[in-house]
């Protein structure tokens, strides 16, 4: 399972540290910037509802290793686009479409690939969440934090991928081809090595339906509310989607704008701008690894509280400061900060009474592509309005977003020793 979520962070990250020559050569300005890279998220938005009936008709696993391939041959297509003109590519511009297509094509070419890539990545992030909340459920205690950092670490060695082999001149295509063959090749082989045991998952699912005797309508003779159903998972979904966004929101400011302002702000050196966004991650994955065990030990709601407030102590670094190694460390705390947000909405969605399988992950998901979809146009339309740096208010805004909701669902008593497996939490 861990290779699945590995593989996912390494194949979207190594494209990401390109992104500001690729901004670069199409001489695009930042709010065109910001609308182009929300086509991965478009993608997903248009495919992650349904992820919960692909899911169910073809198997967690199966979703898995066909949306991740489809995600690297995507992601293949994006790179060679991405390079254009033929003065990024050199000498080898000819052998890539970017370096034969017009700047319009070339463009909307890259724009489609994305978009193909985001829908993919909708559904296998929905499949390989489901499955993490069943091997959850097997062992009994939280290990959702567990892959969402193998996760990030994941993404920080994409992300020093891409950051190296533009320091070093290699094409983005190249860069992009040879990676994403042989992260397809890993997929493939954690797929054949994630499954639950046959007996342990028949055992899950006939734990998880609901029985006549366990059913309140049963009880009372009266027919399943649907209405109230909807109702109480609305009731449960927003808050927990509130903090998803938050943590998104942060995460996608990170991977688009990351090296961009460390670039352009910061007067970070090229390759330190470069490694901006590995920083993140890998403090992220930091995050995530003590996340199980402060999970067990506080509660879902006092870790998100605390890390909205590390977000909002990191944003305000990063606005504040002139040197980049501040400002450095201000991503870090971002990063670190948001680890547990979305791993927590996860473990939670995957456990709304009365769904069916993979939907209330799907329903997450979804909204989770909105955060996704609106951080970098917003931010874009923000640093043209004024410039980058103010517009670097926003991830400092998500942070106390997330505080907020966080504080409101405290449990008023004092807190359990270590949260049921089973009990939806925020």
């Amino acid at each position: 399972m861990s290779l699945l979520f590995f593989v996912n962070g390494a194949l979207v990250s190594t494209l990401l540290p390109r992104f500001p020559e690729i901004k670069a050569g199409f001489g695009l300005d930042d709010a065109s910037y910001g609308r182009m890279v929300i086509a991965f998220a478009a993608g997903a938005l248009l495919t992650t509802g349904l992820a919960g009936r692909v899911i169910r008709r073809l198997g967690v696993l199966r979703t898995s290793a066909v949306t991740t391939a489809v995600l690297a041959a995507a992601l293949v297509v994006a790179g060679l686009a991405g390079m254009w003109p033929d003065d990024l590519a050199g000498d080898s511009a000819g052998m890539w479409p970017g370096g034969q297509l017009g700047k319009g094509a070339a463009l909307g070419l890259l724009v489609a690939a994305l978009m193909v890539g985001g829908a993919a990545d909708g559904m296998a992030d929905a499949a390989m969440n489901v499955q993490g909340v069943l091997v959850e459920r097997w062992r009994g205690r939280s290990w959702v934090n567990s892959f969402h950092a193998v996760w990030s670490l994941g993404a920080a060695c994409g992300g020093a991928i891409g950051a190296l082999t533009a320091a070093k001149g290699i094409g983005l295509g190249l860069t992009m081809a040879v990676g994403g063959t042989v992260w397809m090749v890993v997929a493939l082989i954690g797929c054949r090595l994630a499954a639950v045991p046959a007996q342990v998952a028949a055992r899950l699912a006939e734990a998880s339906t609901p029985t006549p005797e366990t059913e309140p309508s049963a009880r009372s003779g009266a027919r399943p509310a649907t209405g109230g159903l909807r109702r109480t998972t609305w009731r449960l979904l927003l808050p927990v989607g509130g903090l998803a966004i938050a943590g998104v929101v942060v995460e996608d400011v990170a991977n688009n704008w990351a090296v961009l302002y460390l670039g352009r702000v910061a007067q970070a050196p090229l390759t330190w701008a470069g490694l901006g966004l590995t920083m993140t991650l890998l403090a992220q994955f930091v995050g995530r690894v003590l996340g199980d065990p402060m999970t067990d030990r506080f509660g879902r709601e006092r870790v998100a509280l605390a890390g909205g407030v590390l977000i909002a102590v990191g944003g305000l670094a990063v606005v504040t400061t002139p040197a980049y190694p501040v400002a450095f460390a201000g991503f870090a705390l971002m990063g670190f900060g948001t680890a547990t947000l979305v791993p927590a909405a996860f473990a939670s969605a995957g456990r709304f009474p009365g769904l069916p399988e993979g939907t209330g992950i799907a329903l997450l998901s979804w909204l989770m592509r909105l955060g996704f979809l609106l951080s970098s146009p917003v931010l874009g339309a923000l640093s043209q309005a004024t410039s980058l740096r103010t517009a670097m208010l926003l991830p400092l805004a998500a942070g106390l977003v997330a505080a907020a909701i966080a504080y409101s669902l405290l449990p008023t008593s004092s807190p359990p020793p270590s949260p049921a497996p089973d009990r939806p939490a925020a």
